[in-house]
């Protein structure tokens, strides 16, 4: 998972704006991000957990849902403190900035209300100044909703931490094709955020390096608690 990130990084890559942001691709991209866009995000960690259920014994379901549960947190706090520690502008944002139609130090500096206002005044100007840069309407609601700081990626930490914590208990239930589909899913979700501007590439190799880190750790500490957490268990059952 972090092969083609990197590549895209030491190579120097510029995915975009590379791609029309108003064709299918990008709208395809863009409902493949918004899976990992709240509150979207949480319908899809359920529909990942309903298809877990049917597929994994009782002990399993509950180790991945502790799992999942302690990745999860600790990659919505490390978000949120990351963002403004680091205080980088997202490639869309620069892109404004160059056409002369956003100032980023300023724009950085307001409250999410009045971001929105002006990326969105920005967009109007910059279909006007620059045609080929068109985008779809889904898109310019995405341009004005994540008006935060580019680094981390807060999409692919949510989705490479979910695929890996999720595939780890798939894989020990002998299930394959869904490992394999939700690491695609993971991957992808990199190239979309790239793709469609909203992340550099540096943003989502060290978001892939961080949300394998928190998967792994969650796990290992899911299966050190768990003998103790099942222990207790049984005891409260067994007194009721």
């Amino acid at each position: 998972m972090l092969t083609i990130p990197a590549i895209i990084y030491l190579g120097s890559i510029t995915l975009f704006p590379t791609i029309a942001l108003d064709a299918n691709l990008a709208q395809a991209l863009y409902w493949l991000t918004s899976t990992g866009t709240a509150p979207y995000g949480i319908a899809t960690g359920i529909i990942i957990l309903m298809f877990c259920y049917r597929r994994l014994t009782k002990p399993q379901f509950m180790q991945l849902v502790l799992a999942v549960s302690i990745s999860m947190a600790a990659t919505l706090s490390l978000n949120h403190f990351l963002k403004p520690y680091f205080a980088e502008p997202r490639p869309n944002a620069m892109l404004l900035e160059q056409e002369y139609l956003l100032n980023t130090q300023e724009f950085y500096q307001h409250n999410k209300a009045d971001k929105r206002e002006l990326i969105g005044s920005a967009i109007n100007q910059l279909e006007v100044a620059r045609p080929d840069l068109s985008l779809s309407p889904q898109l310019k609601r995405h341009w004005q909703h994540e008006v935060g700081y580019a680094f981390p990626s807060g999409h692919t930490l949510f989705a490479v931490t979910l695929a890996l914590a999720v595939s780890f208990y798939l894989l020990l239930a002998g299930q394959v094709m869904m490992p394999l589909m939700l690491l695609g899913w993971a991957i992808t979700m990199g190239f979309s955020r790239m793709l469609l501007g909203m992340h550099w590439p540096q943003d989502v190799l060290a978001s892939t390096a961080i949300g394998g880190s928190i998967a792994f750790s969650s796990i290992y500490l899911t299966q050190a608690l768990w003998p103790t957490i099942d222990n207790q268990f049984i005891s409260r059952l067994k007194t009721v």
